[in-house]
């Protein structure tokens, strides 16, 4: 068979593959929201551990990340994978996963706004969270499918318009049908595809004669890198560098979607094996996705290729002359990983509106089936605006830093604080969550969303709302105000189950 028939082969039995997951696990859904947002709360560890991993790792690491990265930091950008690893994947379940997975299942939450109404006892600031979650999270997506899109037109020479409309419609017909089990499961497949194709991608193009072997390869970047000023790294890369780790790597830990992969984890004993296994993922994939990104000027030496840094690594793998059946799975892969990203991106915002919003504040006596089918209603509009927006000509890494910047930069002080620190009040709470979100926000509107200092702006709004948060909160408490009232309560059931 020739190229593009194979390709397609490959991709037509994926997709009858997650076609028929979503049809069987939703035959199972009869549990209303706490089946459909959270399976139960009956995850084992590879299911949470995988589907940790595909959400994190999509065609944005693969495509925007891995390419814009190993471009302007050559062999330095394998760090980014390390730090992804270490600091987002190994740290981040190890400090998060129990605590969390305690905590919501005693007070039954499934969602980050729930979280923080209860500790805080603040309405107010779940409908905050609960917008910010729903609009921004709408870029993260548009920038998966940007991610995708820009390999499928090279590798297939398929209209982008045309790819963006067949992943959506993936995303949306498995989410849609079956929730969150549904995505677990499917995570399950496609995590064992990444892992596979991640590795096998290696080796070949390690092998192609534009980097001539592993050796002969890092020997010529070295080379390269020490005639361009990139080793060492210029002072202002260095920081971007920095930047780009802290960002992608802690990050994570303030993200909603990420967060929610350990609400339905079944016990502790699952959560300590799933730290095992989401780090070797994310050290495979995650490390390797950026090494073959960090060997891009061995393929087009200074030259940046046509169509800017969103179509280094497609062009690569299009240039690196894989064999048919590979290039076939390479796209499943990115397909794989990019169907699960965005299926835990629509699942939690659009969760969270329907149970955060609609629910708590508008229809308050809406039945659970019915706010199941809301949250199906949302999923399709959520995926048609993150179409929209991804036809806006921004970079896809730039547009995915001002969304991780702006989210993490407001949830994640209080919601880590809220975890280990009795001492955080509504005030500190408030205080942290506007002003991350604000530092990441108005330098990124200021410029139209066309800065390349996201992740930097991102990193200084998630130290200022930790910053604000500890100094606020003391200041409420020694004012004795009412916004520094303690709730205690809220850590006693975990406290119990801990002993």
């Amino acid at each position: 068979m020739d190229k593009l028939t194979v390709i397609w082969v490959v991709i037509g039995v994926y997709a009858v593959m997650m076609l028929a997951v979503g049809i069987l696990q939703s035959r199972k859904n009869a549990g209303g929201m706490e089946s459909f947002t959270v399976g139960g709360r009956s995850a084992g560890a590879w299911i949470s551990a995988l589907s940790y991993g595909t959400a994190y790792f999509s065609a944005v690491m693969f495509i925007g990340y891995s390419g814009g990265s190993g471009w302007s930091f050559g062999l330095w950008s394998v760090l980014v994978g390390v730090g992804n690893a270490v600091f987002g994947t190994l740290l981040a379940w190890l400090v998060l996963a129990e605590r969390t997975r305690v905590l919501t299942r005693r007070w039954q939450i499934k969602s980050m706004p729930q979280l923080f109404e209860m500790r805080f006892k603040s309405p107010g600031m779940r409908l905050f969270s609960c917008i910010v979650i729903f609009v921004f999270l709408i870029p993260y997506s548009a920038s998966v499918y940007k991610g995708l899109t820009s390999v499928c037109s090279v590798i297939l020479g398929v209209d982008e318009q045309i790819c963006m409309i067949i992943i959506a419609i993936a995303s949306a017909v498995v989410l849609i049908l079956g929730g969150y089990m549904a995505t677990l499961k499917a995570d399950f497949v496609q995590g064992f595809i990444m892992m596979v194709g991640v590795a096998a991608l290696i080796v070949l193009v390690v092998l192609s004669p534009q980097v001539g072997g592993l050796a002969a390869g890092l020997s010529n970047m070295a080379d390269y890198m020490a005639a361009h000023e990139m080793l060492p790294l210029e002072p202002d890369a260095a920081v971007s560098l920095i930047a780009t780790i802290l960002m992608t790597s802690f990050g994570t830990w303030g993200l909603p979607q990420m967060i929610h992969k350990y609400y339905g984890i079944r016990d502790r004993r699952e959560v300590k094996r799933g730290i095992v296994i989401s780090t070797f993922f994310a050290l495979l994939v995650a490390g390797g996705g950026y090494f073959i990104g960090s060997l891009s000027h061995l393929f087009f030496g200074e030259a940046m290729p046509a169509g800017g840094k969103d179509y280094i690594v497609p062009l690569m793998l299009d240039r690196a002359g894989l064999p048919n059946i590979l290039i076939g799975v390479i796209l499943v892969l990115l397909i794989s990983a990019s169907v699960s990203t965005l299926s835990s991106i629509t699942l939690t915002a659009c969760s969270t509106v329907s149970m955060d919003l609609v629910k708590k504040s508008v229809a308050k006596n809406m039945r659970d089936e019915n706010v199941t089918a809301l949250t199906r209603v949302l999923c399709l509009l959520f995926v048609v605006m993150s179409y929209l927006i991804a036809n806006y000509p921004t970079p896809i890494l730039e547009m995915m830093s001002y969304s991780w910047g702006i989210i993490s930069g407001a949830f994640l002080a209080p919601y880590l604080l809220s975890l280990y620190w009795k001492g955080i009040n509504r005030a500190g709470a408030w205080a942290g969550m506007l002003g991350g979100f604000l530092t990441a926000f108005i330098p990124a509107a200021a410029s139209g969303f066309t800065t390349p200092n996201g992740p930097l702006y991102a990193c200084l709004a998630m130290a200022l709302s930790f910053l604000l948060c500890f100094a606020v909160s003391k200041i409420a408490a020694a004012m004795q105000l009412a916004a520094a009232a303690r709730n205690d309560a809220f850590y006693a059931p975990q406290e119990a189950e801990e002993e």
